[in-house]
């Protein structure tokens, strides 16, 4: 395992560094960088985030859910129009974004994703909990977040979101919630309140993004996914329902030492029994543009 971690830091390379900033509560600032290791297009490829000493943070536990005014962070993992599909790690060390892999082979889509997605940080999806609207148990992941605007993001990129409603998808008999949401820096966001404002400054643009996640998987020879409310979008109050009881289910992740198969290591979760100190060894060869070869 050392000497894993060893490659890794050999193979970071600063494909692409982008500065990140968003206000808390607190109004104190922080700002996050993408670093990227391993080979472009291989299974070795993953974008970490990383804070303003270029230490590689948990993409999943140490960005916080809460933006400050009313905002949520969300991590992108593909951008509006591309098809790889990069998510969350859940069970690597500092959960990097990475392709997904399927039979392997690194895992694409046939049809071009039409918005943004990504995560919301600090949710869980509890696989053990029973969504009892839909007789559905969660999906094992991080949130889902549907990003609306048609202006192209960046991997790793954490945006502040304001929440507008969302879509109760249950992927092959999983509770896969799709929250729906609009960069804060949009012109349009601050006509925005709830998911009615979508539709009338945006026409069309929900019926594109329920018709691409119902229909993705069909020229793969999958059926379509299947959605609860009779596949009508839910307003914000249920968004953010769902948002606090996966906060809450992550709350618990985070303490519990018998996370299975997810990789609970963090930087900044106080509580976390999987907190690494500054110095920690695990942690040392994850600090970018410093030479950590041993």
């Amino acid at each position: 395992v050392a000497r894993m971690w060893v490659n890794i830091q050999r193979s970071c390379h600063n494909v692409k560094e982008i500065q990140h900033a968003h206000s808390r509560s607190n109004l104190q600032r922080r700002s996050y960088q993408i670093q990227q290791s391993g080979a472009i297009g291989t299974d070795t490829h993953r974008f970490y985030i990383t804070d303003d000493n270029k230490r590689a943070i948990s993409a999943f536990h140490d960005v916080p859910l809460q933006a400050g005014n009313g905002l949520h962070n969300m991590i992108v993992e593909i951008p509006l129009g591309t098809r790889k599909k990069l998510e969350i790690s859940r069970d690597e060390f500092l959960n990097p974004i990475k392709q997904d892999i399927k039979k392997g082979e690194l895992r694409t889509v046939k049809i071009d994703y039409p918005f943004n997605y990504g995560a919301l940080p600090q949710t869980w999806e509890n696989p053990a909990t029973l969504d009892l609207r839909h007789n559905a148990m969660g999906d094992n992941d991080p949130l889902d977040a549907v990003e609306i605007s048609t202006e192209v993001s960046v991997t790793g990129e954490i945006q502040q979101v304001k929440v507008l409603g969302c879509y109760a998808m249950i992927d092959a008999g999983e509770m896969d919630w799709k929250v729906i949401c609009i960069n804060s820096k949009n012109p349009l966001a601050s006509q925005m309140n709830d998911i009615q404002d979508v539709e009338k400054l945006m026409p069309g643009r929900l019926d594109a993004i329920f018709t691409f996640l119902r229909d993705y998987k069909i020229p793969d020879g999958k059926p379509a996914n299947q959605f609860g409310f009779d596949g009508q979008v839910q307003p914000k109050a249920l968004a953010y329902e769902v948002i606090q009881a996966t906060h809450e289910e992550w709350r618990k992740l985070i303490q519990d030492t018998d996370s299975k198969n997810i990789s609970t290591f963090n930087v900044k979760c106080d509580r976390s029994p999987f907190q690494m100190k500054e110095n920690d060894p695990r942690h040392l060869h994850f600090i970018f543009g410093k030479d950590q070869t041993r």
